[in-house]
């Protein structure tokens, strides 16, 4: 199974929340585009729902639509992510939404994941095969 692997550049983020009361967790909504590098190339838009946690640290789950090439291969496709973050850093776990792919990427599976150290720059690696 081939692996892809390089970076993503946070291009733009915006969050809200949606409940938010003293002693509870904070839910919110966020968002935001990057732009892929690596043996993915081309760019990306992100829609997460977060939840912070009281005593620190932050779970979210979201759904990535990628828009460009993997392996060379054209095409779209939408991956859900859970991950977590710690103040510092966040590190989420991929899987590719079956059926979600188009054009050269059509049939494609696989998961993999990110690791974001804090900044703009964020690691990734997926696992993927295609029919």
């Amino acid at each position: 199974m081939p692996t892809a692997t390089g970076t993503f550049e946070i291009l733009s983020a915006e969050e809200s929340a949606y409940h938010e009361a003293d002693g509870e967790a904070r839910t919110t909504h966020a968002s935001g585009t990057q732009r892929f590098s690596g043996e993915i190339e081309g760019d990306g838009t992100i829609e997460w729902l977060m939840c912070y946690l009281p005593a620190g640290g932050a779970r979210f789950v979201g759904l990535q639509r990628i828009s460009g090439s993997i392996g060379g291969r054209k095409g779209t496709l939408v991956i859900d992510a859970v991950g977590d973050h710690d103040g510092r850093a966040s590190s989420a776990s991929w899987h590719i939404v079956g059926g979600s792919g188009t054009g050269a990427l059509a049939g494609i599976r696989g998961e993999g994941g990110f690791e974001a150290s804090g900044g703009s720059t964020v690691t990734y690696r997926l696992e993927y095969e295609i029919d």
